[in-house]
């Protein structure tokens, strides 16, 4: 487990609600875009990722976590989602378990994740200019919803809504995007 992990580990389980906060801002974007991977909306994903913290804190679940944090926090988000597709009679699973378990190992050969970034940059530019501009603030520039608006003069929703077409436009590339949100 890395250093910054151990360390939220250790305030969360003092009882520190800011540690809360502090993995969750550091895992929520990766995680909400690996549950986009299979489930039909931005909101759903959301969701499932804030569903998963609140279960998260309220279970404390942090106590049984001795080795892998970020691991934890996927296979969680994992469960949750197989468990909205059974609700909705969708089934992806075999999917979900391929793609969690590259995901948790890291097992994308460098030389590899380069030509997805590339591939991945290529598709961002012909993205429409408003879901471009949208997409880069919330993903490359980390900026809130509310900040994106506030920037581009537009309500919070319609921020929403461009950055869930840009994501769907750019579905194929999801992995190499958790992968470059990751800390």
């Amino acid at each position: 487990m890395a250093d910054f992990e151990q360390d939220i580990i250790t305030k969360l389980r003092s009882g520190d609600e800011n540690s809360l906060r502090e993995l969750f801002d550091l895992y929520y974007k990766p995680l909400c875009l690996f549950a986009l991977k299979y489930v039909d909306s931005f909101e759903q994903a959301e969701d499932i990722v804030q569903d998963t913290f609140i279960n998260f804190w309220n279970s404390r679940s942090y106590n049984n976590i001795h080795t892998n944090l970020k691991g934890y926090l996927f296979r969680a988000v994992r469960n949750n989602t197989l468990h909205a597709i059974r609700k909705e009679s969708k089934f992806r699973f075999e999917e979900i378990d391929n793609h969690v378990h590259s995901l948790i190992e890291d097992e994308l050969p460098e030389d590899e994740l380069k030509g997805l970034k590339d591939l991945l940059f290529k598709q961002i530019e012909q993205l429409p200019p408003k879901g471009r501009e949208i997409f880069r603030a919330i993903v490359f520039e980390n900026m809130k919803y509310s900040q994106v608006a506030e920037r581009y003069g537009i309500s919070v929703n319609t921020v929403k809504t461009q950055y869930s077409r840009s994501l769907s436009k750019l579905r194929k590339f999801l992995n190499v995007l958790i992968v470059l949100a990751l800390p």
